[in-house]
């Protein structure tokens, strides 16, 4: 299927965008902006995260580090398969690095992306039937109030969103930063019970017809 233009004009204009340099609505981005999306007019899936880390500010490819080995996983395919955009669209809350605080951690993504943003996208594509909401940000998005009280009631409740009529549906993941492995750990239903109805649910939308 040929692109859609208009969907690659939205794209362009994202991954030009300044918003946080030129009018930031807290203080300003502490670095030059490189949003990082995967738009597409054909991918049932989208994967929506929380915002790059460092090495995706310096590749420029979402989920280019650990985490993105270990949702890969989760998903059961591969890199090819992964980075193919006819099969996901990839929208993280915040398109650029944030920053980091003084600990080293990550900020949150910033304020200004989803509101500028993210229904324009997600208007641009009505064929997705999936959103992977990974993380609380993700969660609140695209669950609202329908999410849980913690990240890990929303998640524990996954097969209520999935049976939903409303499209499209809305899986709620962990992040899958290695510094989660703790909480899979304490809560090993996530890898027995959602991981094998997320790897069915992937191959059914990613099959060929």
């Amino acid at each position: 299927m040929p692109a859609d233009p208009a969907l690659e004009r939205l794209l362009g204009r994202i991954r030009a965008c300044r918003i946080c340099v030129d009018c930031p609505t807290d203080r300003p981005m502490p670095h030059t902006p490189r949003p990082v999306v995967v738009g597409s007019s054909t991918a049932r899936i989208l994967i929506a995260g929380q915002a790059p880390g460092t090495r995706v500010h310096a590749s420029g490819l979402p989920f280019d580090d650990r985490s993105g080995d270990r949702l890969r996983g989760w998903l059961g395919v591969d890199r090819a398969a992964f980075y193919d955009p006819a099969l996901f669209a990839i929208a993280p809350m915040g398109f650029c690095f944030p920053g980091q605080d003084a600990r080293g951690g990550d900020l949150p993504p910033r304020r200004e992306c989803a509101p500028a943003w993210r229904a324009a996208l997600l208007a641009h594509m009505p064929q997705i039937a999936l959103v992977l909401a990974i993380g609380q940000y993700a969660q609140a998005w695209h669950l609202g109030d329908r999410r849980g009280r913690s990240l890990t009631e929303t998640v524990l409740d996954w097969r209520r969103h999935l049976e939903r009529d409303a499209r499209p549906h809305v899986l709620p993941l962990p992040h899958p930063s290695w510094r989660n492995t703790g909480w899979l750990k304490r809560n090993p239903w996530f890898e027995a019970e959602l991981v094998p109805a997320l790897r069915q649910r992937v191959h059914t939308l990613t099959s060929p017809k």
